[in-house]
């Protein structure tokens, strides 16, 4: 590849979103990730998409919902170009309601969902019977009250599919992927190996590793990591709604399987999966009855980053000209996923800065 307009360091779903748009707008782009796309916590497996809940509206909100609009066309692209699946399934969400309070809040919320999303999507509260319409037996859970909230502005994807898509979709537009080696001092040093050398504007997307660097770097936090459990289970309903139920989220994916998740765990004594996983799966399996028996397929473990705002951390590197960080996913990285990459070229290619209040540094440094 000739010399590039832009370097993004990490092919996570930050990174090869920010790629993928800046190609897009015509720029020559390199994307450098020693364990190629996905490596990290972006190769997961749960994949729910999910918006806050409307109320106490705020930039982050605004922003999310503008990126799971823009989602809808963004997903079917990208696989259209790679001719790779991505698990992108915009079918909602459904959310028992424990109580009547429950009931009262949500119904409080379906007002405001319908001034605050513009007509584009709907939160609505609903009884057993349409909660039930389309799904497959033993697949709706119990509801204290009796009625459940379906939204339609929710959809899920499988994240591990639509990397693998995304990094196709670059490729099939002209973008390089290389794998070739980062040292750990690459990101506060220039010493880069000739293969892995930035070359014009460098956009730093590495994810949890990314933020213990920019923290060590700056002398505070910036942010941490927050390892993740999920499973997989080998049990499916292909086109209904994900759920999220006793504080799980249960992603019946399209391709048969179903995903459950995930943990949040600021302490951990290792990364690989342990009893806190097995806990969840009896969970999921008391609330979907269907699951029961499904046999697990696949546990999952990663360290997802977390940015000290709790919102991503985007923007210019202080003190460091052209440079560039897209960082702090954390639970919300595929669903902001297409906006980042559009705010992101919007900095780095034309200098306009788009980016939402409070997603970027702390102001003093």
């Amino acid at each position: 590849m000739a010399a590039a307009d832009v370097t993004v360091m990490g092919a996570g779903i930050f990174g090869l979103s920010v790629a993928y748009a800046c190609l897009k707008r015509g720029a020559r782009v390199r994307v450098v990730d020693p364990g190629g796309p996905g490596a990290g916590a972006s190769g997961g497996i749960v994949g729910a998409l999910s918006p806050h809940v409307p109320e106490n509206w705020n930039p982050k909100k605004a922003f999310q919902l503008e990126s799971l609009l823009l989602a809808r066309e963004f997903w079917p692209e990208v696989e259209a170009l790679s001719g790779r699946p991505t698990g992108y399934a915009p079918h909602g969400r459904i959310q028992p309601l424990a109580d009547t309070r429950a009931v009262e809040l949500a119904q409080s919320r379906a007002t405001s969902a319908a001034a605050l999303w513009r007509g584009e999507a709907v939160w609505a509260v609903i009884d057993a019977e349409a909660a039930a319409a389309g799904l497959p037996p033993g697949w709706l859970p119990e509801a204290g009250s009796g009625a459940y909230v379906r939204d339609t502005l929710s959809a899920h994807i499988h994240p591990a599919q639509a990397v693998a898509a995304l990094a196709g979709a670059i490729r099939s537009r002209g973008g390089e992927i290389t794998t070739a080696a980062v040292p750990e001092a690459a990101v506060s040093e220039a010493a880069l190996p000739e293969a892995a050398a930035p070359e014009g504007a460098v956009i730093w997307a590495t994810g949890a590793a990314g933020l213990e660097d920019l923290s060590r770097a700056f002398g505070r936090a910036l942010g941490v990591a927050v390892k993740g459990q999920a499973a997989l289970l080998g049990t499916g309903a292909a086109l209904a709604p994900q759920i999220f139920a006793g504080g799980l989220h249960i992603v019946p994916h399209l391709d048969g399987t179903t995903a459950i998740g995930s943990t949040s765990e600021r302490e951990f004594a290792g990364t690989d999966t342990d009893a806190q996983l097995d806990d969840v799966i009896d969970r999921a399996r008391s609330v979907i009855p269907a699951l029961r028996e499904a046999p697990v397929i696949a546990r999952w473990a990663g360290l997802r980053p977390r940015a000290y705002s709790r919102a991503p951390l985007l923007g210019e590197w202080p003190g460091r000209p052209g440079h560039f960080v897209a960082n702090g996913g954390f639970k919300i990285g595929f669903g902001v996923a297409p906006m980042v990459g559009q705010v992101m070229a919007d900095l780095v290619l034309d200098g306009r800065d788009a980016i939402p209040e409070g997603f970027g540094f702390p102001p003093d440094l």
